[in-house]
């Protein structure tokens, strides 16, 4: 069986109780691993960070978006326990596959080694011999909850998306019924997005879009019109666009809307006519919560001078996102 054109329709096809979900999914990025690069993470994890908390965290998040009708998740390969935690809260949730959408990467492999401060946390391997190592690893614990899998973090410097040997085996699998997505990143998100369109091969793509970095916007918008679904990762650019960000024009104009500055932040990208699904990376129950305000209409035409004064150069944002710690 062939899915459909996007992951909106392999949604409303394999998953009919998302047909009324929320346009918000959930990210595990920063929570299947004791370090990532979000800011706020001393204040909002403390310093437990052993596997077994990270574990009850991520479930107590995940009970709390399910129930508030967030039915799609977001995984890889190097988040670290990501995969696992997930897979657990699935078998003690007795849910199954046709309850919730799930959609993994491959590409990085995490080397942490659960360890906070350790000198490299995730490498990069987009051959297709990782291509069907990952996918077996990723099927052994998620199984037939896959719906999506993603080549993570293509750019055309790196070339995965000319790699004859890796299209050919995404087309293998997407012939046989599952979902193939790409995630992009860098500057010139654009150039592989547009890259992956012209493959023919897609069902989704996801990109960074926040107020701080829209310039995949444009690109974004050609992928939603031929039939790809957009994902939107990072809306609040890993904090800083957060009431513990570094934005105080933003956070001044939530208040005088009065909400918070995380669910302006996120109704923004909420707000674009492409946007298919926003990714909440919450990692506690009340930053879930406060992230989902951004479904109620927040963003609005008034606003649209805010932003132009908060977007970065696209180098500029990603050359300061490179040397951000992992914490």
């Amino acid at each position: 069986m062939h899915v459909g054109s996007s992951i909106a329709a392999l949604v409303t096809w394999t998953h009919p109780a998302l047909r009324n979900a929320p346009r918000i999914g959930l990210g595990l990025a920063a929570l299947g691993r004791p370090a990532y690069i979000t800011i706020g993470r001393d204040i909002e994890l403390g310093d437990d960070r052993r596997l077994e908390t990270m574990r009850s965290r991520t479930e107590a998040v995940l009970d709390a978006a399910y129930e508030s009708g967030v039915h799609y998740v977001d995984v890889a390969r190097s988040y670290g326990f990501a995969e696992a935690f997930l897979a657990g809260w699935l078998a003690r949730r007795r849910l199954g596959p046709g309850d919730i959408a799930v959609g993994s990467k491959w590409g990085y492999t995490y080397v942490g080694d659960w360890r906070l401060h350790a000198e490299r946390h995730e490498v990069q391997d987009l051959s297709a011999v990782a291509f069907a190592r990952q996918l077996k690893e990723t099927r052994a614990l998620l199984g037939d909850h896959l719906s999506l899998y993603q080549v993570h973090s293509a750019t055309r410097k790196n070339a995965v998306l000319s790699s004859p040997d890796v299209l050919a085996a995404l087309r293998t699998v997407r012939e046989a019924g599952l979902g193939i997505g790409v995630t992009v990143t860098g500057p010139d998100q654009a150039g592989a997005i547009d890259a992956a369109i012209a493959l023919d091969l897609f069902d989704a793509v996801q990109a960074t879009w926040n107020l701080l970095e829209p310039a995949s916007g444009p690109a974004l918008e050609r992928a939603h019109a031929a039939g790809l679904t957009v994902i939107v990762k990072e809306a609040l650019a890993n904090g800083r666009l957060t009431g513990e960000g570094d934005q105080p024009a933003l956070v001044a104009a939530a208040a005088e809307r009065g909400v918070t500055a995380d669910a302006l932040a996120m109704s923004a990208a909420l707000a674009q006519p492409w946007a298919d699904i926003v990714l909440s990376g919450a990692v506690t129950v009340e930053m879930l919560r406060s992230n989902l305000a951004a479904t109620q209409p927040v963003w609005d035409a008034g606003l649209d001078d805010l932003a132009g004064q908060l977007v970065l150069p696209p180098e500029v944002y990603w050359a300061e996102r490179s040397k951000r710690a992992w914490t």
